[in-house]
């Protein structure tokens, strides 16, 4: 896969919230009448657009009936040493830019804690985030692998 391609409200929020999960901005432009970037980081490369007149996302990760996208994922293996540290040290970093008032950045929701799924033959950690515009991000760490 080439990219992601995500639309936001608030186009220097969201890029304030991939840069605290590990992305830097690579490129900046225009496309058509609006702003756009790509940023690169966690083994992916994400373009994000910000949409003038933004209508609420629907709710991917608490509507079961959706149908469409519903979640981006990030391995995380061999990147961290497990996700609850991870996702602690995540939330610390986004509730210190809240409290400055970085952007307009949220405390981090988190959707779901970590906790060990199996996944076909494999178990891994998996913790699922909300971005700057409520879009469901999952991060997984394989554990084990069956034979």
């Amino acid at each position: 896969m080439h990219h992601v391609s995500i639309r936001t409200a608030n186009i220097h929020r969201a890029i304030a919230f991939y840069e605290l999960l590990g992305f830097q901005v690579c490129e900046r432009f225009t496309t058509g009448f609006t702003l756009a970037c790509w940023l690169e980081g966690l083994n992916g490369r994400i373009e994000l657009i910000q949409i003038p007149s933004p209508k609420p996302a629907p709710d991917a990760f608490g509507d079961e009936s959706y149908v469409g996208y519903y979640h981006l994922s990030f391995d995380l293996t061999g990147c961290v040493e497990d996700l609850p540290t991870w996702l602690s040290a995540l939330q610390l970093k986004m509730a210190e830019a809240a409290e400055n008032h970085s952007h307009g950045l949220q405390p981090l929701q988190v959707l779901l804690p970590p906790t060990q799924q199996q996944i076909g033959d494999r178990v891994y950690e998996v913790a699922f985030i909300a971005d700057s515009d409520g879009l469901p991000l999952e991060f997984i760490r394989l554990l084990t692998i069956f034979s």
